[in-house]
């Protein structure tokens, strides 16, 4: 119904126009108005009755009298009115015979017909014009009714989806922190958000707090730009773009939560089964883990990036812990094609080797002459070397090294589980932007994923 008016009343304000025959651009047709000596009957004629004559104004436009054409439609509309009139009547008259008003004819015998016929004629004129009008508002009642009803549902759905990640929706419901977070608790979320809300950028979508919320969730979840966008009321681009800019305050603000500690820290806080195996002069342990990446279009990324370990295109973090189960260092993305031994002599974590220390390894670092130079000790397990099995001396060693070494593949796979999107086959993207001190996005993303991990309880038993 409300379509229908809609229609109408542009095709009545399209003919006004055309009638005025005047250069109306740049003016307020809000104040235009039209004489009621411009209509026949010296007012228009309501929306509906698009058929009478003063529908459009007729008389005297664009300085014209009124002809007796005019004069004619008036009486043409005139007699089509009179016509209908006369069918309603026959109709009303067949009903009242049908239904037995006939026997009550006598009575009015004496009235004057012709003021019967008149009387009659304008009360089906009112009761039709009557029956119009009711209809009209009864549907437009009804849409309006719809209109609200649907306004309220619509208004509530957003004020859910605004509250769903609101902060207070996390209060004290540590399991829904650890979902979306991979946090243990609120306290720790909490703790997190004040630490990097006064740099966290101001955005008129989304407060900071929802900011957070979703880069954790692109991180812990690893969900699409699009089921973000949805779930925060807000464009794919302007999704992307809090997620960059979060990212890059982390990395900034939580790079120091991967410290490499003083010795004699580490040493004082040494768990019983280093001791027990290798004194108190373990530093660090190390490995390599890779990360899927799409399919690089150039030729030489694609060589450098493929690994013939994983079978795909790859990009390969060294990750060092400290015997108390923390990282305490975390490096760049390299190509997958690099070499374990390769990767850890030019990244820079010999730089934070001091004489004495002793470092475990895979059988992969072969870097035993590396870290000799700097009076270091690395501890890799033994090749058998074409020997059908093990001494039973390197056997022992190779015990106690599996024994310890296995906390790295745990925190591995703690950093791997508690934020998926490093299982995921990541964007090409991410290793394509760098910024001014020429780190990409994937740099970033593996450091915050580590310090995250690094707010969570150890996994090494102290006992």
């Amino acid at each position: 119904m409300l379509e229908v008016l809609g229609k109408l009343s542009e095709e009545r304000r399209r003919l006004w126009l055309a009638k005025l025959n005047q250069d109306l651009r740049g003016k307020n047709l809000d104040n235009v108005r039209i004489c009621s000596a411009h209509f026949l009957s010296g007012k228009r004629s309501d929306l509906y009755q698009k058929d009478d004559p003063d529908w459009v104004p007729s008389v005297g436009m664009t300085g014209q009298q009124r002809s007796p054409e005019k004069a004619g439609t008036s009486s043409r509309y005139s007699r089509r009115g009179n016509r209908t009139q006369q069918r309603l009547r026959e109709a009303a008259a067949d009903a009242a015979a049908g239904a037995g008003v006939a026997a009550e004819t006598d009575d009015s015998e004496t009235d004057d017909p012709t003021t019967s016929g008149y009387i009659s004629s304008n009360l089906c004129s009112t009761e039709t014009q009557s029956e119009l009008t009711g209809d009209l508002i009864e549907a437009m009642t009804s849409e309006l009714q719809n209109l609200r009803t649907e306004n309220i549902q619509l208004c509530s759905d957003v004020a859910h989806l605004s509250t769903t990640y609101d902060q207070s929706a996390f209060v004290d419901n540590d399991e829904k922190v650890l979902f979306f977070t991979g946090l243990p608790t609120y306290q720790i979320l909490l703790v997190l958000f004040t630490f990097l809300s006064p740099h966290l950028p101001v955005k008129k979508s989304l407060d900071k707090f929802k900011q957070l919320m979703l880069t954790l969730m692109r991180l812990r979840l690893n969900v699409s730009m699009t089921f973000l966008s949805y779930a925060f009321n807000i464009s794919i681009a302007t999704a992307s773009r809090i997620v960059t800019d979060v990212i890059d305050v982390m990395f900034i603000r939580m790079k120091p939560l991967i410290i490499w500690p003083e010795r004699e820290h580490l040493q004082k806080t040494m768990p019983m089964q280093f001791r027990k195996h290798f004194g108190k002069k373990c530093a660090v342990i190390i490995d390599c883990f890779e990360v899927f990446i799409e399919r690089p279009s150039n030729l030489i990324a694609r060589a450098e990036t493929w690994s013939s370990y994983k079978h795909h295109n790859t990009v390969k973090f060294l990750i060092g812990i400290t015997p108390q189960g923390t990282v305490s260092y975390i490096s760049n993305a390299w190509g997958g094609r690099v070499s374990d031994k390769y990767l850890t002599e030019n990244c820079g974590f010999l730089d934070n080797i001091v004489p004495g220390d002793l470092v475990l390894a895979d059988r992969g670092f072969n870097i035993q002459a590396t870290l000799g130079c700097i009076m270091a000790h690395v501890k890799i397990p033994a090749f058998t070397r074409g020997k059908s099995q093990l001494a039973s001396v390197d056997l022992e060693i190779t015990r106690k090294i599996a024994h310890v070494r296995i906390h790295v593949e745990r925190v591995i796979g703690s950093v791997r589980q508690k934020y998926t999107i490093l299982g995921g086959i990541l964007p090409i993207d991410f290793l394509m932007c760098k910024d001014s001190d020429g780190y990409c996005t994937i740099d970033k993303i593996g450091l915050v994923c580590c310090a995250l991990v690094n707010l969570c309880p150890s996994i090494v038993d102290f006992d």
